[in-house]
């Protein structure tokens, strides 16, 4: 979860109108706050951008109609931000993302105009390799260096354990960021760009382990409104096989199979779900120890889909897939989730958390 103070944890959940701010950063330098009526901010840990805009302004001059303006636009970035006020005058923004603005459109006369945006793992995706590009050293590294490649000042934060790997190469129309998604996962981690704009490699977090940012309880000062729970077993695995050999180097062949051993988990291994394995291959990984942490990480989001729920509650816009949350339903009984993907508005309605990996009881 993104930062934040206690004081806005308790205000989020009083009656208030939420804050809200929309910054443009042109390509030639200027930065212009917009008037906005309306907008939303989709947020998927499943999705190659991570998070999507959409937002309606009021001045129509916004939209391109000269070369300089198309030259100030295409390129151009947004920064929305939402929060929160206090009695006191003061205030607490919440990032919600860094985007690039990929569409502007509307009423040329009177508005309203739409922007819509993308976060910017699309600037390294559509960099596409225009010759072989090869990788080696450390994951990390690599993986800064591909992001670098497009976003020369991009900020590359490691919260992974790093380490070496098998040298790869990457043909001509390769997909950089899903090199770099590879190059993670060889170091049992994912990358994302985040509600900053910063560039993060991060372990998903261990449901079993994590300790939650938030709680949502039900009743009288708490932030639950609703909930929907299910189960399914598709798309849902209980083992998975890392391999990895590098014919560049000569590597032999290396592989590590890890398995859900809980035995009080629905996709126990040796339990009545029986064996349903995934595998995974990539010549980034050059020891079983990275092909074990490729293997986990794999796992944790292999397993997660077979519990989800639809957690209606009051917005809190700080909240990060991969979150772990604690529910308190109105029974008293509570559970541990984590976070998939939800939509923070930029105004009032409904928020809804979609959540995988509940773990009951807790």
């Amino acid at each position: 979860m993104y930062p934040v103070s206690d004081r806005f944890l308790a205000r989020i959940l009083e009656d208030h109108e939420p804050v809200t701010e929309v910054l443009l950063f042109r390509t030639d330098g200027l930065i212009e706050r917009l008037d906005h009526e309306s907008g939303s901010v989709p947020v998927d840990r499943g999705s190659q951008c991570r998070r999507t805009c959409a937002v309606t302004v009021t001045d129509p001059s916004i939209i391109p109609r000269t070369a300089a303006d198309k030259i100030a636009t295409y390129g151009a970035r947004l920064r929305l931000s939402r929060g929160v006020s206090y009695s006191d005058g003061t205030q607490e923004l919440v990032p919600l993302g860094v985007f690039r603005v990929d569409e502007v459109s509307g009423d040329v006369d009177d508005g309203p105009v739409s922007i819509n945006g993308k976060s910017l793992e699309c600037i390294v995706q559509d960099d596409k390799f225009t010759t072989p590009y090869r990788a080696s050293g450390t994951a990390v590294a690599a993986i800064t260096a591909l992001i670098q490649r497009s976003i020369p000042d991009a900020v590359v934060i490691n919260l992974a354990t790093d380490a070496s790997i098998g040298p790869r190469t990457w043909d001509v129309e390769a997909d950089p960021w899903a090199a770099a998604v590879e190059l993670a996962a060889a170091i049992g981690a994912e990358v994302y760009c985040d509600a900053n704009g910063d560039f993060v490699i991060a372990e998903l977090p261990d449901l079993s382990t994590a300790t939650p940012v938030w709680t949502i309880s039900a009743g009288e000062g708490g932030a639950y409104v609703s909930a929907n729970r299910g189960m399914t077993a598709d798309g849902v695995y209980n083992g998975v096989l890392a391999r990895g050999e590098n014919t560049e180097t000569n590597t032999a062949p290396v592989s590590s199979l890890v398995v859900d051993n809980d035995s009080g988990s629905p996709t126990y291994w040796s339990g009545p779900f029986g064996h349903r394995p995934k595998f995974y291959t990539s010549s980034t990984l050059t020891t079983t120890n990275a092909c074990t942490a490729a293997a986990t990480l794999l796992l944790r989001a292999s397993q997660a889909p077979n519990a989800s729920a639809d957690i209606s509650s009051l917005p809190n816009p700080a909240l990060e897939p991969g979150d772990v949350v604690r529910v308190t339903y109105p029974d008293g009984s509570k559970e541990l989730h984590q976070v998939a993907r939800f939509t923070v508005a930029l105004g009032g309605g409904a928020f809804t958390i979609e959540t995988i990996s509940a773990k009951e009881g807790t």
